[in-house]
Order: C-alpha cells, then sequence, then structure tokens
C-alpha cells in the first residue's frame, strides 16, 4: 500500500510537471497574421545624402560626405551613381600637408572628389520560402518600459528573393600625392629638362588624376515583408535589402602632373618630370551595402580594396553612411471607377 501510495505522488507530480510544462511551451507558441509579405514590390528609386564617409586610402587618406542615388528597372537590372568629396582641406590628409609645407612648389592642389556611375544586369533573379529570425518587442510589461523593450527571438516562415548579378560601370578620381618620402629614399627621380635633379629639402607633390571602369558579380537578398504578431507583440516590418559584391578594377587613363618649382620668384618655375612615378592600372574590391524598402530610412556600405593609381599606394577601405535616405516607387496614379 505504501508502495502504490508513492508511486500515485510520483505520477501525479510528473503529469503536473508536463502539464506547466505544456502551458509553457503554448506560451512560447507565436502566432501571427501576415500583412503582406512581397520582396518584389520594392520602390524603384532611391536618393541618399551621406553626411559621413571615411576612406582609409594609402595615396590619401580623407574624410567628407556624398550623393547616391539607386535606381531598379523591373526585375532585370539597377543602376547607381555616387559622388564624394571631403568637407575642407583639413579633412583630405595630402592636399592639407602640401597646402603647409609646399610654399616653393607652384602646383595647384588638386581636392580630391571620387565619382561612380554603374549597373548590374540580373542573370538570376527568384524567390522562394524561407524561415527568417525575427525580433520579438512585448507589451505584457505594462508598468515597466525597459522589460516591454527587451526583445524575444522567433522564427517566421518568409518569401526572400534573391539575385546573382553581373556588374559594370565607370569611375574617376583625383587626389593629391606627396611624394617626399619616395624622394628623400631615393626611390624616385626628379628631374628637369637639363638632368638637373629637385633640390632636397622640399615637400615634392604632384596631382593624380584617374579614369577606368569596373567588372564583377554581386549577390542580393531581398525580404520586405510584415507581420501581426498575437495581442502580447507589436507589429514587425522586415525590408532588408543586403548585397555583397566583388569587382576587378581598371584603369584606362592614369595621368600625373610635373612638378614646377620656383626658387626666385624673380624667375620662371622651372618644370620638373614626374615620368618616373609608377602607375599600376589593375585593382579588385570586395564590399557589402544595405538599405530599407522605406520611404525615409537610412543605408550603409562597406568596401575593402586595391585601387588603380599611384604604384604601390593603391590599398584602401571605404565606410559610408547615408540618411536620409529617400525612396520612392514613382508611381502616382490613382484608380478611378465609374459609380
Amino acid at each position: 500500500m505504501k508502495k502504490f501510495t508513492l508511486f500515485l505522488s510520483f505520477s501525479l507530480l510528473l503529469a503536473g510537471q508536463l502539464l506547466a510544462q505544456g502551458r509553457r511551451n503554448e506560451d512560447k507558441i507565436l502566432t501571427f497574421e501576415t500583412i503582406y509579405d512581397a520582396p518584389y514590390e520594392i520602390n524603384k528609386l532611391w536618393i541618399g545624402f551621406q553626411p559621413l564617409y571615411t576612406e582609409l586610402f594609402v595615396t590619401n587618406v580623407n574624410l567628407g560626405y556624398g550623393l547616391e542615388a539607386s535606381y531598379f528597372w523591373k526585375d532585370k537590372a539597377n543602376f547607381r551613381a555616387h559622388l564624394r568629396k571631403p568637407y575642407a582641406s583639413y579633412l583630405d590628409q595630402q592636399r592639407h600637408v602640401a597646402k603647409l609645407n609646399s610654399t616653393e612648389i607652384e602646383n595647384s592642389i588638386a581636392v580630391y572628389h571620387f565619382a561612380e556611375l554603374g549597373g548590374t544586369y540580373h542573370i538570376k533573379d527568384w524567390e522562394h520560402d524561407t524561415e527568417s529570425l525575427i525580433y520579438l518587442y512585448s507589451k505584457r510589461y505594462a508598468g515597466n518600459k525597459w522589460a516591454s523593450m527587451v526583445p524575444e527571438k522567433s522564427k517566421v516562415q518568409t518569401k526572400v528573393r534573391k539575385i546573382i548579378g553581373a556588374r559594370a560601370g565607370g569611375y574617376s578620381y583625383q587626389t593629391a600625392v606627396g611624394l617626399d618620402r619616395m624622394y628623400s629614399q631615393e626611390k624616385l627621380s626628379l628631374l628637369d629638362a637639363e638632368g638637373t635633379a629637385l633640390p632636397q629639402g622640399l615637400y615634392p607633390f604632384t596631382n593624380a588624376y584617374v579614369k577606368g571602369g569596373y567588372l564583377g558579380g554581386s549577390f542580393s537578398w531581398i525580404k520586405n515583408f510584415a507581420i501581426d504578431p498575437d495581442r502580447t507583440y507589436d507589429d514587425l516590418v522586415k525590408d532588408l535589402m543586403l548585397t555583397v559584391y566583388g569587382d576587378i578594377l581598371f584603369a584606362g587613363n592614369i595621368r600625373y602632373d610635373d612638378i614646377f618649382y620656383r626658387p626666385d620668384k624673380a624667375q620662371p618655375a622651372v618644370a620638373y618630370s614626374i615620368a618616373d612615378l609608377g602607375k599600376n592600372y589593375f585593382g579588385f574590391r570586395a564590399g557589402i551595402e544595405g538599405r530599407f524598402n522605406r520611404t525615409l530610412s537610412w543605408a550603409y556600405n562597406g568596401e575593402l580594396g586595391y585601387r588603380p593609381g599611384v604604384k604601390g599606394q593603391g590599398l584602401y577601405a571605404l565606410i559610408k553612411i547615408s540618411f536620409p535616405v529617400y525612396s520612392t516607387d514613382l508611381n502616382n496614379n490613382v484608380e478611378a471607377f465609374s459609380k
């Protein structure tokens, strides 16, 4: 009898635990209504101001602002235009150093700027079902704002659009280039028409003008859905458009300014040839960019590579932040029906 009583007590405890566990599992089940799930129904045009970019470029470290525009043409291709430049001369490193140290060099100092125009052809553009990890913000803690903002995670069944693209385009940039280290280490010859070398102790610099293009590929993920969870959670929208890419860079033209030195103001400036400065015509880059399918939002871009230009000085890393970014579907039509 005693054994039977113990067995019955144990069974009741176990059943209670299972029921409690079942209730806890039910509490963790997310029920929701899909408001929309349409990765092909995205805006067509994005125009963004970039209040901040920073470029750790071996040739010329610089920091400034930019503008960028992107356009999606149906499901066939997308296009992008970009322009950036420093806010001021002291944020354009080589320009600033040359301005302070090259009083006897007559050359004008180029203001750094970079411009790019290109497009991506959609080799393969398709949609399929997937699981998306989302963060849910609870409304259960009415008197505790902090607790209500602590996210819980869940996975929901949604659609994702994927694009394999072929990229191509052109770019142009100009920059001041400091030559003092190469010249002082005798890695560079600066000679006038008579074969006389530029005097030591100066800060020689030149301007580089580079024009070229790129060819590469990309892979994009586009999610554009919204769900209405049960009354425990706030509505959720996920509309991230993420792209990774890689390009081969090439330069069609690289040009340097000769150095004009005037030791005596009463005499004309003497030209010293920069022909000995090496040129690199090929490079590469890899990057990631993200934006959101919203009328007003922000975007980001990170890039690492080796840029054509001055030989041995092409390595760079770039970060761009865009805010605000305005986007539209370019559809102003209003449907009309007869009563």
